[in-house]
């Protein structure tokens, strides 16, 4: 091709687009005059359609306010209505008020008139009493001068003479019925607080519980005490540094003694021992070990007794420091007694006693079980300190009420009693130690105990014999008849129980008799 011919048909090119650009305006041109046509056809269509349904909303709004009027000129005219029967009423209450009132108007004038009358004739009758009043004083008087001058007593003497026979008659009557009413109070009470014992002490029954100082360690054979003693006894002795516990190994078979009057102390060698000689390492430093694992467990235990105890007896909200010297009594004994369960025995008979009494028997359980806590001293130091004071400062420390610390203190009476709880735990307590096979004594010290019973009544002048009888709960005195007399006998029996009070130490009360006879012989022949 030639270059002319490119030419043209760059240029034929050239046209047709320009052509075609024109066409498509024109199109578009056309199709936006044909859109607007519609927009504006349509818009017209919704404006009659808006007209047409505004119309008919105007119409619907028009009948409901047509039948809202309606509906309120309804409501308009029974108020009305109501309104005006109300009102008829209140003009016919009114009405019948009216003629009520009429009517007692009426009424008020004829009974005005009786009125009139009846206050004549009173005031006739008052007129007539006044008269006769007069005549009845003039009688009376000269009644009182004839008396005067038959008795030769003016009237004031006779009445001085009659109040001073009266009040005399009745000092003594109120003496006789004083009298009376106390013996038969007396006899009641007694007869009453007899029966709350009895009934008590029937009602609680405990086991015996008996402890000592010395503890036996049974052993298969002898050849393990050899492994106890250790090379040069260093095993024994290391046993004995670490526990505080005195080891008696001797030729006594298959057992060693174990002496300490710490009972914890002795059961933590006890089980140590045991551990020890069931592992079969024994040499000074497992026996340390085991010793200080074995403090860890009765400390746990002596917890876990605190805690049942105060459980079975329904104690609630005890502080824990209380609770584990509660467990600490299982390890201790009074004159040969379980303080434990002493104090569990006098808790019991406190609540048995209290509902009997009608006080609160949780409350006295609670003092029952707490009033020896200061025979369990944690330090060395609380030794010199009465056990009483010591547990009511400990009970006051840790938040106990103020009737149990008292009744704490108060139960050996070192402090004066302030509520009625006190006398209940002093009382349970004598029942609980005074029971009998309760507390051990050794043999001689309670033969000893009696013969200075004894003693004591043979040194007061008059008497005769002397007898300690009923395990050193009586002491009964023989007097001679010549030198005592029947009021001496009285007074000797308070002297000498107050000699025993004072210089004595025993368990529970004594009972101090004494007997006075004369006696007349003569021999027929």
């Amino acid at each position: 091709m030639d270059t002319y011919t490119i030419i043209y048909i760059i240029g034929g090119l050239i046209v047709g687009i320009i052509l075609g650009y024109i066409i498509a305006k024109s199109l578009e041109k056309s199709k936006a005059s044909k859109l607007i046509l519609n927009a504006k056809n349509e818009s017209k269509s919704i404006i009659k359609q808006a007209k047409s349904d505004g119309e008919s909303i105007k119409k619907d709004k028009m009948l409901q306010a047509k039948e809202k009027f309606i509906e309120l000129k309804s409501e308009h005219e029974k108020v009305i209505l109501s309104r005006d029967k109300k009102m008829a009423e209140a003009e016919k209450r009114i009405r019948d008020k009216e003629s009520q009132v009429s009517s007692e108007l009426s009424k008020s004038k004829k009974s005005t008139q009786s009125l009139e009358s009846k206050i004549k004739d009173y005031d006739f009758r008052m007129e007539f009493l006044d008269k006769k009043q007069e005549e009845i004083e003039k009688a009376h008087k000269n009644q009182i001068k004839q008396l005067e001058v038959i008795s030769s007593l003016s009237a004031e003497e006779a009445k001085e003479q009659l109040v001073q026979s009266l009040k005399e008659e009745a000092k003594t009557d109120a003496q006789v019925f004083i009298q009376d009413h106390l013996e038969e109070a007396k006899l009641t009470a007694q007869q009453e607080a007899k029966k709350i014992i009895i009934n008590t002490i029937q009602r609680i029954g405990t086991e015996e519980a008996v402890d000592n100082c010395v503890s036996v360690f049974n052993i298969e054979s002898d050849d393990v005490k050899g492994r106890i003693i250790g090379r040069e006894g260093r095993n024994i002795r290391a046993i004995e540094a670490a526990t505080g516990v005195e080891i008696i190994v001797d030729d006594t078979p298959e057992a060693i003694i174990l002496s300490c009057f710490d009972s914890v102390r002795r059961e933590i060698a006890r089980l140590s021992l045991h551990k020890l000689v069931t592992d079969g390492r024994i040499h000074p430093a497992r026996i340390e070990e085991i010793v200080r694992k074995t403090e860890k467990q009765i400390e746990q235990e002596i917890i876990e007794v605190g805690k049942r105890t105060v459980i079975d007896l329904g104690i609630h909200g005890l502080h824990p420091e209380l609770i584990k010297m509660v467990g600490r009594m299982k390890y201790r004994s009074s004159y040969g007694q379980n303080l434990l369960q002493h104090s569990r025995e006098v808790a019991k008979l406190c609540g048995v006693m209290a509902a009997e009494l009608g006080l609160n028997p949780k409350l006295a359980k609670r003092a029952g079980l707490l009033h020896d806590i200061g025979k369990v001293p944690s330090s060395e130091t609380d030794v010199e300190t009465p056990h009483a004071i010591l547990g009511m400062q400990w009970a006051e420390k840790h938040g106990e009420k103020p009737e149990v610390c008292n009744a704490i203190g108060a139960h050996h009476d070192e402090i004066e009693m302030t509520t009625l709880l006190s006398p209940i735990i002093q009382v349970c307590d004598a029942i609980s130690g005074a029971r009998p096979g309760a507390r051990r004594q050794v043999l001689d010290s309670y033969i000893q105990r009696l013969k200075d019973l004894e003693d004591v009544a043979f040194g007061f002048t008059g008497v005769k014999k002397a007898y300690a009888i009923q395990a050193g709960r009586e002491l009964r005195v023989i007097v001679e008849s010549e030198k005592v007399t029947d009021d001496k006998a009285a007074s000797l029996s308070f002297e000498i129980s107050q000699k025993i009070q004072t210089d004595m130490t025993y368990p529970g009360q004594v009972k101090v008799t004494v007997i006075r006879e004369t006696r007349a012989v003569n021999i027929a022949k």
